[in-house]
C-alpha cells in the first residue's frame, strides 16, 4: 500500500523532482502509518496481497467475462418472443471460510446481470435469478473456485 500510495503523489504532482520525492516519502510514510493504526492495515496484510495478486488478475477478468456471458444471455431473453422470465431463488452455501471473500461473492453475484444476491449471510446466500439455468450450481462457480484459492 505504501508503495501505491508513494506512485499516486508522484501521478498527482504531474512531475518528478527531488523535492517532491523527499515530501512524498514523508507524507507516504505518514499516511501509511495514519493507515495502519485506523484501518487496521499492517505489512503482513500488504505480503498477503502481493501473494494472493495474481488471483485476484485472473478473478477480475473471470467477473467481466461472466458479466458479459450474461448480459448476452439476457439480452437474448429479453429479445426473445417465446421465452419469458421465469424468477426463483436460489440458496447455497458457498464453503468460503473468510467473510471478505462471501462479501466479494455476493457483489460479483449482484454485478452479473439477471442475479442478484437477496442475503448473504456467513457463507449462506440467497440469489434471485432471472431463470432457473442461470442460479445452476452456485456453490461450485467459477467464482466461488477463484475465492478458494485466495489465502
Amino acid at each position: 500500500m505504501a508503495v501505491l500510495l508513494f506512485f499516486l503523489w508522484i501521478i498527482l504532482n504531474g512531475r518528478i523532482t527531488l523535492e517532491l520525492v523527499l515530501v512524498g516519502a514523508v507524507v507516504t510514510a505518514v499516511v501509511y502509518f495514519l493507515a495502519c493504526k485506523a484501518l487496521g492495515y499492517s505489512l503482513k496484510k500488504d505480503v498477503q496481497l502481493l501473494r494472493n495478486f495474481p488471483v485476484v488478475i485472473i478473478y477480475m477478468m473471470n467477473l467481466v467475462l461472466e458479466i458479459i456471458k450474461a448480459s448476452v444471455s439476457v439480452i437474448a431473453l429479453i429479445w426473445s418472443g417465446t421465452r419469458k422470465p421465469d424468477p426463483v431463488f436460489v440458496e447455497f452455501h458457498s464453503g468460503l471460510k473468510e467473510e471478505m471473500q462471501n462479501v466479494i461473492l455476493a457483489n460479483s453475484i449482484t454485478l452479473t446481470p439477471g442475479t442478484y444476491t437477496v442475503i448473504q449471510k456467513g457463507d449462506y446466500f440467497l440469489v434471485h435469478c432471472l431463470r432457473e439455468e442461470m442460479g445452476q450450481d452456485m456453490s461450485e462457480s467459477s467464482f466461488v473456485k477463484l475465492l478458494r484459492r485466495v489465502q
